[in-house]
């Protein structure tokens, strides 16, 4: 089973939720509350963690400027953002039957995005 490292722009309420639906989920705010972009990346590498983040610009950074992208990310794009949907939704997308190692998946409503990273 994948472990995961929670963005700090994840909310607790949805940390909780995930780590309370089994899944094995580190939270940034836990870790190192403040960290660039880069220190996650490298943080979720080292740990062999998938990260999971609402920050467009990690795809940025590793398609466009080649950054190692952790064993794998998830962009979650909801469209709504209360608390108790949020958490519903990280579950709900943690609970897919996928391998999230060596891919950037975009979640949004009803769809999943799997691409293979660089």
């Amino acid at each position: 089973m994948a472990r995961f490292l929670a963005n700090e722009n994840a909310p607790r309420e949805a940390v909780l939720a995930a780590r309370a639906a089994g899944f094995d989920v580190t939270w940034m705010v836990d870790l190192q509350a403040g960290a660039g972009d880069q220190t996650v990346l490298a943080l979720a590498q080292e740990e062999q963690r998938v990260l999971i983040t609402f920050d467009k610009d990690f795809g940025e950074l590793v398609f466009r400027h080649g950054r190692a992208g952790s064993p794998g990310v998830i962009l979650l794009r909801p469209r709504l953002s209360s608390p108790e949907i949020v958490s519903a939704f990280i579950v709900a997308v943690l609970s897919q039957p996928i391998d999230w190692s060596g891919h950037f998946t975009v979640a949004r409503e009803g769809s999943l995005r799997v691409v293979q990273l660089p």
